[in-house]
């Protein structure tokens, strides 16, 4: 049997598509506090709401982009790499 440590992302996300590479590079979860910090710092509780409103229509944009019509159909293959050309 296998033990997996799961992996959560606090760090860097700024939008959508950051959230799309943290589950596409392993992460079983991604942390938004700094967005959010903004958005209670700009506008209280309807600025939390705003933000995490466009996070996630960023994310279902990238994941969109992607070709992904799940979470869990997100992997590796979603990050391109330029030494791969």
């Amino acid at each position: 049997m296998k033990k997996r440590i799961p992996v959560l992302m606090d760090s860097g996300i700024r939008g959508g598509a950051d959230v799309l590479k943290a589950l596409a590079l392993g992460a079983k979860a991604v942390l938004v506090g700094k967005p959010i910090c903004f958005g209670l710092g700009s506008a209280g509780s309807e600025g939390v709401t705003k933000v995490l409103t466009i996070l996630r229509k960023e994310f279902e944009m990238a994941m969109a982009l992607s070709g992904r019509t799940t979470i869990a159909s997100i992997d590796r293959s979603v990050i391109w790499n330029n030494n791969q050309v």
